[in-house]
């Protein structure tokens, strides 16, 4: 796929990292032609220096045969009219536009063909944002993603000593946690995952296990591999105030006591007409042992450094959690640091890049793949497709698992049927209930079900792909 970027910023470099290693033909735009130099050198891509805006520089960038645009630029007014010239000059097939300002969704009337011709719309701010909402409300988890409507869940979570499953084979998953229907799709071992899965595989304390199951039996099974905090998450600590803390502190008020350290006293002015009386903002730097000492941040529950300092946040992380902080979240940009303290002291590294590149793969994809889901910093992935076509004209349908054709090491872990009716189209009020099914060797595959699939390397995704695509003959 051809695909021009604008904005070699922090998303910019992240979408492109991604979208080169996939083999697509990438050209980036920016105006800083040291920082495109310092791309070219590293990844397999084209620079052109430039203001994107402008119909010539998109022009030299190949636009007029691209299939997609993604605009990454920071300000939300260069994104909106780089996609509008795109779609109306270029007659650019999709368009994506990264937007901060809440004024601007999915589905919003401006947006359309008709006004700025954006096709979707990202924030990587709201995406951080919900992303660490569920790691709140499931503490023990290191990631939690949803998939089909929010009926299945794929979770993260480190195997501890104690938990009913470790230290126990595959095999005896039935026995030791009746009524939980559950399929772990990839166990990483001393940061290796391994290679086969099969009833004999234990599970080992310090495992990182990635388990699929219905959403509704997330919490059973976080506390069969690993020691679930009966205290419930009260309190919270920001270190930062900038748009992912308030966004955060604006949607969980209600639910739990907040402070937030901000180290600029006018951040702190704005942040206080901005938020209710019951969020303590306190001016002061978040590496200040005192002021977190005074703060009470041993009776944090959770205590998460959210400023545009990577260093800083280690540093405060670390320090609360010598503190005393129950758990520490630290969001990090610069992968090589992500790498490096996860699962140390700080018990999760978010980077704000990955958070939102599977909204973008999902576009990507062959096939109908409804969602996308960057794993471990990009190395693995998760993938919910839809089954088109018959047995006839698409490999996935109307057979079993075990023979489809999966390459090693990837695992259909759930399918969801019913979400659609037989003829295609969407399911309404009135029909059954959809049907959540986790996968085994033999559970048969039909048309128009969700599967959900692990992909351990994303060497195999095109591999993936090929299951999903219909032949020629097939009419939707």
């Amino acid at each position: 796929m051809k695909i021009v970027i604008l904005g070699a910023g922090r998303v910019g470099e992240s979408v492109a990292e991604s979208l080169v290693s996939e083999r697509n033909d990438i050209t980036l735009i920016d105006t800083d032609p040291a920082r495109l130099h310092a791309l070219q050198e590293r990844l397999d891509l084209r620079g052109v220096v430039g203001n994107g805006i402008q119909p010539s520089v998109l022009r030299d960038a190949g636009i007029e045969d691209a299939d997609m645009l993604i605009s990454c630029a920071p300000m939300d007014e260069t994104n909106l009219v780089v996609c509008k010239v795109a779609h109306d000059l270029f007659n650019v097939p999709t368009t994506i536009a990264r937007i901060r300002s809440p004024e601007f969704q999915n589905g919003a009337p401006l947006l359309g063909k008709g006004g700025f011709a954006v096709d979707e719309v990202i924030c990587p701010e709201q995406s951080v944002t919900a992303y660490i909402r569920k790691l709140i409300e499931y503490p023990e988890a290191l990631q939690v993603l949803e998939f089909a409507h929010g009926l299945v869940s794929l979770i993260a979570v480190r195997a501890l000593a104690g938990g009913p499953l470790v230290q126990h084979s595959l095999a005896e998953i039935p026995d030791l946690v009746p009524g939980v229907d559950m399929r772990i799709v990839a166990i990483y071992r001393l940061d290796k995952a391994l290679t086969a899965l099969d009833g004999t595989t234990r599970i080992e304390p310090g495992d990182e296990v990635f388990v699929l199951a219905a959403t509704e039996h997330i919490r059973k099974v976080l506390g069969a591999l690993s020691r679930v905090d009966e205290r419930p998450v009260k309190r919270l600590m920001f270190a930062g105030g900038g748009k992912v803390g308030l966004r955060l502190a604006r949607e969980l008020n209600e639910q739990y006591e907040i402070k937030i350290i901000e180290s600029s006293a006018k951040r702190c002015e704005y942040l206080a007409t901005e938020l209710p009386s019951n969020v303590l903002v306190l001016s002061g730097d978040s590496t200040d042992e005192d002021l977190l000492g005074e703060e009470n941040v041993d009776q944090m529950d959770l205590f998460i450094a959210l400023t545009s300092d990577d260093e800083d946040n280690i540093m405060s992380c670390l320090l609360a959690k010598r503190l005393g902080a129950r758990r520490v979240l630290a969001l990090i940009n610069r992968r090589a640091y992500a790498d490096l303290v996860q699962g140390t002291q700080i018990d999760i590294a978010i980077s704000p890049a990955h958070a939102v590149i599977g909204e973008l793969l999902a576009y990507v994809r062959r096939g109908d793949v409804e969602a996308v889901h960057s794993l471990r910093r990009g190395a693995a992935e998760a993938m919910e497709a839809i089954v088109r076509g018959d047995r006839k004209t698409c490999r996935m349908a109307g057979r079993r698992i075990e023979e489809v054709g999966l390459p090693a090491g990837a695992q259909v872990g759930a399918i969801v049927r019913g979400l659609h009716r037989p003829d295609g189209s969407e399911a309404a009020k009135g029909d059954a209930p959809p049907e959540v099914i986790i996968a085994h060797h033999d559970t048969l595959v039909l048309p128009n079900d969700h599967v959900i699939i692990f992909v351990p390397r994303k060497r195999m995704v095109r591999e993936v792909e090929k299951l999903f695509q219909v032949s020629a003959t097939f009419l939707f």
